[in-house]
């Protein structure tokens, strides 16, 4: 796995190194240990493709001002045999270095030679990453925010896995709890509002179009005056639907039992149906878990009471009016909080440490990565804190907190699907959009950063849809080689080495930028930020476009020169397909 930009930094740093060796041993400079120094990649490329401040560091150290250290290295510099042409010095002792045309030539080689694994590398060897993301609440179906964290969660899970890890996605399914109680109220409610004679009306006019029975009983805000509901439920018209399809296999069952088997009959019913849905919608979008967790698994098996009982042996636990408190303050949170209410049932931050526990201990990943609203920005501390309490080197869970979305459609907020008049989640905005607009357009902010999804754009065929303009351009190039082996003008049959190299500063700056992918993999994946793979891709398409403007590849001035364009063609559209394939994205051939 070839990284071009590290083998040149690594080459010049020892270049370096040798000719300070060479100064010394001369006596041009004292023998002196030189402090750190950089080498970097030049924002505007005419001061070089390389720059160090290496003789500003050590002017200090060897008692010379920093330009005078630097014509000395420039002196002492061995170029022959390496990547580099020469360098030259800028302002107060600034280094800048150029790289030999052989280097472009290589770097386009080795993206050919590597293919599908060029920008691939092995940073995370030997480790263990598992990414948690959407878990959304398993009641209803997911919305839109569940769409970007989906994009998200899996773009980086992506990230890690170009990056040598092994990497497992999971969702966590929130199976307990208050929200579970509330689902089965809310099914009861409705279940029973069926049984009555208004229902039953309905119900017989209806019963072989449960949609329309919905609409019905959902009335227009979800509490029609003949189907009322308190405030404390789900008035969504899936729970309408779950109980009606319940009714039409049991019927009367479970009209007169215990309000606690009722709920437990509709649940149990229903909850799996919703779990489901979520998996197959989540496929649809090309997102495919490793494992799915369930919260009751960690009551069952008594984790949640032990995390209890673990923190008052340790006597990180009080008592305040009948409820149980964690010490939190005396582990960094901001404030302490419940474990255990008064009323003996633990809080919803007890089975999320439990599962904390099964991530980092008994499961033993080397890096837990939870994607979360931000909403979310102060239990992450609060969990933390416990974890701390419990043992728990908690640098080894990262959280990505992720802003809202909003959705616009003709320059305004879009709140409801122009064709089914429902709230857009994410089945019907894939109903509206592209898969591949979908998935790219989540990722081209940073998660922290709000987000607005313009509809109108992601399905507009032209170059102003960033996903449609980077397709474009490896249709564009699919197109060029195609054209060119019915002209019978492509060949692949020698190294770039071979060939002339990249001279026009459109080849020249391409190139550097392919360069610059596995770079950019591993340092996206080092800060979990797949947006940094689509501004890539979108930098990519402009400057192919660019080179293809300027520099004719059928017509080039040699036959040589035109294979080697061939060659920076198709080093080009690998390079965007790995992108790409990153983000889960399609690069069609024919558009």
């Amino acid at each position: 796995m070839t990284n071009m930009m590290a083998s040149a930094q690594a080459q010049l740093r020892e270049m370096l190194l040798n000719a300070l060796g060479t100064l010394t041993t001369e006596g041009k400079i004292p023998a002196e240990s030189i402090p750190a120094f950089k080498i970097e990649i030049p924002a505007d490329k005419s001061h070089g493709d390389f720059a160090t401040n290496i003789a500003m560091a050590s002017a200090k150290a060897l008692h010379m001002p920093p330009r005078n250290i630097a014509q000395l290295l420039v002196d002492a510099l061995y170029f022959k045999g390496s990547y580099f042409s020469r360098a030259e010095i800028a302002g107060p002792g600034f280094m800048n270095f150029f790289l030999e045309k052989r280097w472009f030539s290589d770097t386009v080689q080795s993206v050919l030679d590597e293919k599908e694994e060029y920008g691939k590398s092995d940073d995370g060897k030997g480790k263990r990453a598992l990414v948690e993301f959407v878990s959304a609440n398993p009641t209803g179906p997911m919305h839109v925010g569940n769409a970007r964290g989906a994009a998200l969660g899996d773009g980086i899970s992506s990230l890690l896995e170009w990056t040598g890890w092994h990497t497992e996605r999971e969702f966590y399914i929130n199976d307990a709890g208050n929200q579970i109680e509330k689902f089965g109220k809310s099914l009861s409610l409705r279940y029973l509002q069926l049984c009555s004679e208004k229902g039953q009306e309905v119900w017989n006019a209806h019963k072989d179009d449960v949609e329309k029975l919905a609409e019905i009983i959902y009335g227009e805000d979800g509490n029609s005056p003949d189907f009322p509901m308190p405030d404390d439920v789900y008035l969504g018209k899936d729970i309408i639907i779950h109980s009606a399809n319940y009714y039409g296999i049991h019927k009367n069952d479970v009209e007169t039992v215990s309000e606690e088997e009722r709920r437990n009959a509709l649940v149990g019913y229903a909850l799996p149906l919703n779990i489901e849905g979520l998996e197959r919608d989540l496929k649809s979008y090309r997102v495919i878990y490793d494992n799915w967790f369930k919260e009751s698994a960690l009551h069952a098996d008594g984790s949640v009471d032990r995390i209890i009982d673990k923190l008052t042996e340790q006597g990180d636990t009080y008592e305040q009016e009948g409820a149980i408190w964690f010490r939190a303050e005396k582990y960094g949170a901001d404030k302490d909080f419940v474990l255990r209410r008064a009323n003996g049932i633990p809080t919803y931050i007890v089975p999320d440490i439990a599962y904390h526990m099964d991530k980092l201990v008994t499961r033993n990943f080397d890096k837990a990565i939870n994607v979360l609203g931000a909403d979310h920005h102060g239990y992450v501390p609060r969990l933390k804190a416990a974890l701390t309490a419990l043992g728990v080197d908690t640098s080894r869970l990262d959280v990505v907190l992720m802003q809202m979305v909003m959705l616009f459609r003709n320059g305004k907020p879009a709140k409801l699907s122009k064709r089914s008049g429902k709230a857009i989640g994410l089945v019907t905005l894939l109903e509206d959009i592209p898969l591949d607009a979908a998935r790219f357009f989540f990722n081209m902010r940073e998660a922290n950063s709000h987000f607005e999804f313009d509809l109108d754009l992601a399905v507009e065929k032209s170059s102003q849809n960033p996903v449609y303009y980077v397709q474009y351009a490896h249709a564009r190039i699919c197109s060029i080689l195609r054209n060119l082996q019915q002209d019978g003008l492509y060949s692949d049959d020698k190294s770039m080495n071979e060939l002339p190299a990249p001279e026009t500063p459109q080849e020249i700056e391409l190139v550097r930028h392919i360069a610059e992918f596995p770079a950019t993999v591993s340092a996206s994946a080092k800060v979990y930020d797949p947006s940094r793979i689509t501004k890539y891709a979108i930098e990519l398409a402009t400057l192919f476009h660019r080179f293809y403007d300027v520099c004719s590849v059928k017509n080039a001035e040699t036959p040589e020169i035109r294979q080697a364009r061939i060659g920076i063609c198709r080093a080009t559209a690998q390079t965007l397909r790995n992108a790409m394939a990153i983000l889960k994205v399609d690069c069609p051939e024919k558009m």
